[in-house]
């Protein structure tokens, strides 16, 4: 049986990853802040589906958290044969009404927690000769979206570049690319989710099962919906200046910061 680590595993998409996984018969290493709701998760999780389910609470925006993650990834005798880095998280407001210490705390997050989980997975990875990576960006990526699509364009960046360099190792790297999931993460932000429109939204547990056949099929970038697809292929061919405030405005209406 191969094992799986997920970031933000109690929640939303990575939630869906741990139930889509496990019904695969993955044993299981769950990473996230709450220590009470990942043992309800785990214990779920065996009971239901007779895989292994660890334990790992960990904070991304601390040192000592992603410090802990990075220990478990290089356990030689316990090898992580997926690594799914989806802990993020939103900003209410527009840039300068969001202090810099939760600016700072999003990046440490989305990019450096990101960076350093990868790189200690596909070390592993790379020396069995075998593994997997998805790093959950957001269609955000694609445009003018001030820190929270700034982080999530860096993402989709260095995962098609980690990806290009170990190519022929038996290492696969994929960004995904969702657009707005039923998942508690606009709450969290404290954010209305009332005026979107009902067909932006996606199935959570719908796009773990796209985003891994995308994955199977060697892609680095996955855009799991064939909406967000067409939306991000105006958007290849608007011109700059017009995106820009046009996402300003829809971001201000509907996205984080």
């Amino acid at each position: 049986m191969t094992t799986a680590l997920i970031t933000g595993a109690t929640a939303g998409i990575g939630a869906a990853f741990a139930r889509r996984l496990a019904a695969d018969g993955h044993n299981l290493v769950l990473a996230a802040r709450s220590t009470e709701r990942l043992r309800e998760q785990a214990t779920e999780l065996h009971d239901r589906h007779g895989i292994e389910a660890e334990v790992l609470t960990a904070d991304l925006s601390e040192d000592d958290g992603i410090a802990s993650v990075e220990a478990r990834l290089t356990n030689r005798r316990q090898p992580v044969d997926l690594l799914i880095n989806n802990a993020g998280f939103g900003n209410k407001g527009r840039y300068l009404d969001v202090s810099m210490a939760d600016e700072l705390k999003m990046l440490k997050v989305h990019c450096e927690a990101v960076l350093r989980l990868t790189s200690a997975a596909a070390a592993g990875m790379k020396e069995r000769g075998r593994g997997g990576v998805v790093n959950v960006a957001s269609v955000a990526a694609f445009v003018p979206r001030g820190t929270y699509g700034a982080s999530k364009a860096w993402v989709v960046q260095f995962t098609q570049g980690a990806a290009k360099d170990l190519a022929g190792s038996g290492v696969r790297l994929m960004a995904l690319c969702p657009g707005f999931v039923r998942t508690e993460f606009h709450e969290r932000a404290g954010m209305g989710t009332g005026n979107i429109p009902g067909w932006m939204w996606l199935d959570a547990d719908k796009l773990v099962d796209s985003a891994l056949a995308d994955l199977a099929r060697g892609k680095s970038v996955s855009i799991p919906d064939a909406r967000y697809k067409a939306l991000m292929g105006l958007v290849k061919v608007a011109p700059r200046g017009l995106l820009g405030g046009v996402t300003s405005k829809t971001g201000r209406k509907y996205g984080p910061q």
